[in-house]
């Protein structure tokens, strides 16, 4: 599996609002076995079960269920997988293929891949990082 990502970036504990903390890394999107696709911003991913197997919560009803991270678009998820948006250096829309301690593996859109160091934050917090190469993972 590697080095899996530091529990510091996942939560396993809800507020009294039902929310995660600030750094949780949220999910794009997801397709539950026996529905259909979601997108809800309340869905992030709690904990590491293998290199591309993640327990997420599932903010439409609050279950945590066992998911794999695919790196494509939410559009392009089939049931069992989940996807987590980045956006790179140049403001470019990316997805997760593989999460590691301090760095991913990605793809584009366009089908460019690559590998990053990653932070978390917001669209907004990438722009001073035009220069470094890294990439922002959305949170929560």
């Amino acid at each position: 599996m590697g080095r899996p990502i530091k529990k510091a970036r996942m939560s396993a504990s809800y507020d009294a609002g039902g929310m995660a903390g600030k750094n949780t890394i949220q999910v794009s999107g997801y397709f539950p076995t026996g529905s259909s696709l979601q997108t809800d911003a309340n869905t992030y991913i709690v904990s590491q079960r293998g290199a591309v197997r993640f327990k997420i919560h599932q903010g439409t009803d609050s279950t945590d269920v066992v998911y794999t991270l695919k790196a494509v678009a939410t559009g392009s998820l089939t049931a069992g997988q989940f996807c987590v948006q980045v956006i790179l250096s140049d403001s470019t829309v990316g997805y997760v293929g593989k999460f590691y301690n301090r760095t991913i593996h990605y793809v584009t859109a366009a089908g460019t891949t690559g590998t990053a160091t990653y932070s978390l934050g917001t669209e907004a917090t990438d722009e001073a990082q035009a220069a470094s190469g890294a990439v922002t993972v959305d949170v929560m």
